[in-house]
């Protein structure tokens, strides 16, 4: 889909789908999401652009996806989307900044694209008064919604773990203590999806700023240069800040297991326990078990009652050497 944002005359004017040369010759923004071939046509002969495609845009090497062209900058790199409806993944965004327009190229909607889209309506002059300034604002939306990921998933971390602890320390069903450590482990991997997604989202951005520093004497308005050095000291604190909570993850992870490890344990020593305890038994009735004719206790008057309570005193010697020993 062609999406383009121009303002005339202090107001936002959207159009979407095929648009005249001109129309999109005079857009600040022209947004492609999944396009069409003829919307890359379009968009390629009006502005005298290439338009990267979705596998060059896959590429992984830094010369494929920081480059220059002419007077244009092609800078491409994942971004985190999907948290919201619970299919997270990352997907390629590209960049083309022109002197006249900027072009973003993406097959997916982060959130953070689709809230500045809406911040556009409100106030455009402010948002879209240079294609630089464009993506430096997305920029700045983009590192608050990573932000906010962080801030919410630190959280979640948080009250996971507590419970899993509080579930541990306290005397509860098995069943409820099982829970707790399920919604722990389960926590704790979304943790480190997140982060590490969130880590690979802002590594992209650190490339990007890195690249435009060095081009913004030719590319970035000197009144628009301020925002990348803010730009860097965010996604600086945010990279930080994963890994961060990263680490912490990865050592709640191994508490966690630890508890499980602990709990398994007492479970297979109480097997133990009693498997030991029943050996004595379980041999003296294999033993009275036999079928011969030549045993003399087999015409005892109180044999039977006697091997019971023989078998009784052998299992409960054990249990209670076991306790005394605190095995138990």
């Amino acid at each position: 889909m062609l999406t383009t944002y121009t303002v005339e005359n202090g107001h936002l004017l959207v159009r979407e789908g095929p648009q005249e040369p001109e129309a999109l010759r005079r857009a600040v923004w022209i947004d492609l999401l999944t396009p069409t071939p003829e919307e890359e046509r379009q968009v390629q002969e009006a502005l005298r652009l290439e338009i990267p495609t979705r596998e060059e845009m896959q590429e992984i090497e830094s010369s494929s996806r920081l480059y220059r062209e002419d007077d244009a900058l092609f800078l491409t790199a994942p971004f985190l989307y999907g948290i919201e409806g619970g299919e997270m993944g990352s997907t390629a965004i590209t960049f083309v900044l022109a002197n006249s327009a900027l072009i973003t190229v993406r097959y997916a909607t982060p959130r953070a694209v689709a809230v500045f889209a809406a911040r556009c309506h409100r106030t455009p002059v402010a948002l879209l008064n240079s294609p630089d300034g464009v993506m430096l604002h997305l920029f700045e939306q983009i590192v608050d919604r990573l932000a906010d990921i962080l801030e919410r998933i630190a959280a979640d971390m948080d009250r996971a773990s507590q419970a899993a602890f509080r579930s541990a320390r306290a005397t509860v069903k098995a069943s409820m203590k099982d829970a707790d450590l399920k919604d722990a482990l389960i926590t704790l991997g979304q943790v480190g999806e997140v982060t590490t997604r969130a880590s690979e989202t802002l590594l992209g951005l650190s490339r990007i700023l890195t690249f435009l520093t060095a081009e913004k004497a030719t590319t970035v308005r000197k009144e628009n240069q301020g925002l990348i050095k803010t730009l860097v000291r965010d996604v600086r604190s945010l990279v930080e800040h994963a890994n961060f909570l990263n680490s912490k993850a990865n050592f709640l992870l191994d508490a966690v297991l630890g508890i499980i490890n602990v709990e398994q344990n007492a479970i297979i020593k109480t097997f133990t326990v009693a498997s030991v305890a029943l050996m004595p038994p379980t041999l003296i009735a294999s033993i009275y078990g036999m079928n011969f004719d030549a045993m003399p206790e087999l015409h005892w008057e109180f044999g039977y009652p006697l091997v019971v309570l023989l078998m009784i005193g052998s299992a409960v010697l054990p249990i209670v050497y076991f306790k005394r020993k605190g095995w138990l």
